[in-house]
């Protein structure tokens, strides 16, 4: 009976506590790499949101060429295929101020994801803040 559990000559193989080393090693290398993956989900989102009310922003000075600047520029209005925007699924954005001419404009865009929620508005002169 005792030979069944002899150790074959030239057997390899991991002790216990390498195998216990590796996965701390990988442990931590998860606990870095996971808050960073977060963080860059939310850079996305809010580069998304960005996107889009330079959309809209380009979307409303087109709008206003044609119209010569004196017809209310909204998002229902901008979203028809002549101007071309699109806003993605996830992010709202409102007209706030400005929907007279193009001297006084001002969006709103915000990601449903983004973690900070953090709003992001655009000006008259295509800042983004």
């Amino acid at each position: 009976m005792s030979s069944k559990f002899r150790k074959v000559q030239g057997e390899k193989g991991f002790t216990l506590i390498e195998l216990v080393i590796v996965i701390a090693i990988i442990g931590i290398l998860a606990a870095i790499a996971i808050p960073q993956f977060s963080a860059y989900k939310n850079r996305a989102y809010q580069s998304d949101a960005k996107g889009n009310l330079h959309n809209i922003f380009l979307a409303c000075k087109a709008y206003w060429a044609d119209t010569a600047g004196t017809n209310a520029c909204t998002t229902a209005i901008v979203a028809g295929a002549s101007y071309g925007f699109v806003s993605s699924p996830s992010v709202t954005v409102v007209i706030t101020a400005g929907t007279d001419d193009e001297a006084d404009f001002e969006a709103t865009a915000v990601h449903a994801s983004d973690g900070t929620s953090t709003a992001y508005t655009i000006d008259e002169n295509g800042a983004i803040s």
